[in-house]
């Protein structure tokens, strides 16, 4: 694996204030150690911008529900514009009816809020691996 890819950029997608500070202390190892660098925005299309600014995201997570672009569209424009960049969507929302459609949507994996970070990590892992192979 060459160094650029050592990092690898998640892009957290998600309103709510304290998602950024809790990512940030929840997955600080991960970070200190050189394993991910953590990216955020406060809406959909917010995320299109900072995806546009950073090519090298690697998987985008985000939630469902928000303001300007919710993450149903998210999930539409990154099916068209970055159709090989790996999706979950994290939202407390997660029924049947979600879980489906964020499947047909083109997301890999589904977290349920509030975020059990044991499980993410090994989602986030599953799915930038499955991405490097």
């Amino acid at each position: 694996m060459s160094n650029d890819l050592t990092v690898r950029k998640v892009l957290v997608v998600d309103d709510e204030p304290d998602v950024e500070p809790m990512f940030r202390q929840r997955m600080r190892r991960e970070v200190r150690a050189g394993m991910y660098e953590f990216l955020f925005a406060l809406s959909g299309r917010q995320a299109l911008d900072v995806l546009e600014e950073h090519p090298d995201i690697r998987l985008v997570i985000t939630d469902l529900n928000m303001p300007e672009m919710n993450g149903w569209e998210l999930l539409d424009a990154l099916g068209d514009q970055w159709p090989d960049l790996p999706s979950m969507v994290m939202s407390a929302y997660g029924d049947q009816a979600n879980l489906q459609r964020a499947e047909k949507s083109g997301a890999q994996d589904f977290v349920v809020k509030p975020v059990d970070f044991e499980e993410l990590r090994g989602k986030v892992a599953a799915s930038l691996d499955d991405a490097d192979a």
